[in-house]
């Protein structure tokens, strides 16, 4: 009869412990990995409130040298397209609407508030333009895919925190906080701090391009997962 080893039952709780952590790490990362691929969807798309959906696309044509993003909110859609010109869009988003002009400043009217005006944004005086606009909803720890657009792209915070990584190093949006890339940087984006981040983001793109490219030759440093 064989010898029965008194350490087995020892060696068996480490074997379920290791087996327990090695399954609980590998499925952290399999969630890590998850967020990672977060891109901005058609908004016909959508099937839930977190995300990136894009809600409209607006050819602009050339800009004047001084471009600015104006972001207006008004109490109902038919007092926004009253308002509305030909370098504007009305966009429902964040439980508001929106009427955003792309290009001089535009004056404001009875009706509506003013949030933000962001700029000036760096163009090209012989391109054609076109804007597109995205909300953005996502919980803390939400990372994009890295990418690069082709034309500004200017971030508008309304609740929450995010960190935007470049070559250049890291900046924090935070409402009354706005962030400002230029035209064929690679970024990574990471929603940050504690709370949802709600925005809405502009790319003003080149109208010959596509707004948005993947990229694998930049890798971010991981700079704004010091910032969660």
């Amino acid at each position: 009869m064989p010898t029965l080893n008194r350490r087995s039952p020892r060696r068996l709780w480490l074997g379920c412990a290791l087996m327990f952590w090695l399954t609980l790490f590998l499925t952290s990362a399999a969630s890590a990995q998850q967020q990672k691929l977060i891109s901005c969807k058609a908004v016909e798309e959508r099937t839930q409130p977190e995300g990136c959906w894009i809600v409209a696309n607006k050819p602009l044509g050339k800009l004047p040298a001084a471009v600015f993003w104006t972001l207006d909110v008004y109490p109902t859609r038919e007092s926004a397209e009253k308002s509305s010109t030909s370098n504007s869009t009305v966009v429902l988003a964040l439980g508001k609407v929106w009427l955003f002009a792309v290009g001089e400043k535009p004056v404001l009217t009875s009706e509506g508030s003013r949030i933000a005006q962001i700029g000036p944004l760096p163009v090209k005086q012989d391109e054609a333009y076109t804007a597109q606009f995205m909300e953005g909803i996502l919980e803390p720890g939400s990372v994009s895919r890295t990418h690069v657009h082709s034309g500004p792209e200017a971030f508008y915070t309304e609740a929450g925190e995010s960190c935007l990584e470049t070559p250049d190093g890291k900046q924090i949006g935070r409402k009354g906080i706005d962030v400002v890339v230029p035209e064929g940087v690679p970024m990574e984006l990471v929603a940050t701090g504690t709370e949802t981040r709600k925005g809405i983001i502009l790319v003003l793109h080149s109208s010959a391009k596509p707004a948005t490219t993947m990229v694998t030759d930049w890798k971010s440093k991981g700079l704004c997962s010091g910032s969660m």
